[in-house]
């Protein structure tokens, strides 16, 4: 006759999956952490009443003019060395710095345009908030436009995402808008799903990659033809990218070409997409009001 069996003790029951750190970072959770960045934003963007946005890109790596200034002056007080190779390292630095300074001018700008479009935006009442800046949520160009909704008063949106190098969410982006994503592609999704203006500062492979994928979903019809997409800055817009030699080689046609839009000063900009609220947008889409 076998021994007896021993009855074991009760135990505790597993976590609910919902409650497992392992298992919602494991690959069969994928799905929900991906829906996850699509749910979580509806819930704070709806509970903080925006309607829809005005996103601004530009380059991570533009200063303001206070920042840019003060590193100039450091290096035009420092000591450059005796050597040949010391004196070489702080002409390369002294150039850098120029061009940066040079380059501040975007970060005020934005920073400017940023307030003049909150600033009429909170006119049109708060429910729906209307017209919300929307950034990358990092620094440069994406301060800048934080920054000027801030000063405006106003309230703002920041879509940062994680990335190999540290990165912090800049500080004028209204706490309970200020969003953090694993996904580029759910990033983009909310650049993309309740904006009705895109601003294209100045910047390097993300502001390209944002710009010829609003372009791309305009082109095809997967965003409303109405929404603006205005290019900011002549200067370095013209040597960077020549828009009229695909309309030449026959890549893009008139039309498509013609869903760009362009200003150079902070005026001219306002007025284009003040305008082109005013005619196209006024009605509030109706996707965060269902929810």
């Amino acid at each position: 006759m076998s021994a007896k069996l021993v009855k074991p003790k009760p135990q505790h029951a597993p976590k609910a999956p919902h409650e497992d750190p392992k298992f919602l970072e494991s690959t069969p959770a994928r799905p929900l952490r991906i829906l996850a960045e699509y749910i979580d934003p509806i819930a704070k963007l709806k509970a903080e009443g925006v309607g829809d946005t005005i996103v601004m890109f530009g380059s991570a790596r533009i200063d303001s003019r206070e920042d840019a200034l003060a590193r100039l002056g450091r290096l035009k007080e420092a000591k450059t060395g005796k050597t040949a190779q010391a004196k070489a390292k702080h002409k390369v630095a002294l150039r850098s710095a120029k061009s940066a300074l040079e380059m501040s001018r975007y970060y005020e700008e934005a920073r400017v345009l940023s307030h003049k479009i909150t600033t009429w935006a909170m006119s049109l009442g708060p429910k729906p908030r209307r017209f919300v800046v929307c950034s990358g949520g990092g620094p440069g160009i994406m301060e800048a436009a934080n920054r000027g909704a801030y000063e405006a008063g106003g309230k703002s949106i920041g879509l940062s995402i994680e990335l190999p190098h540290e990165q912090f969410a800049n500080p004028y982006i209204s706490p309970e808008l200020s969003f953090n994503f694993h996904y580029f592609f759910m990033r983009k999704l909310w650049f993309a799903q309740i904006a009705k203006a895109l601003i294209v500062f100045p910047g390097g492979f993300g502001t390209m990659d944002e710009l010829w994928e609003m372009m791309t979903l305009l082109q095809t019809g997967k965003l409303p033809k109405d929404n603006l997409i205005l290019i900011y800055g002549k200067k370095y817009w013209d040597e960077v990218l020549n828009w009229k030699a695909m309309v030449r080689w026959g890549t893009i046609n008139e039309a498509e070409y013609k869903l760009l839009q362009f200003a150079d000063n902070v005026d001219d900009a306002f007025e284009v997409i003040r305008s082109g609220l005013e005619k196209y947008h006024m009605e509030v889409d109706p996707f965060l009001q269902a929810y």
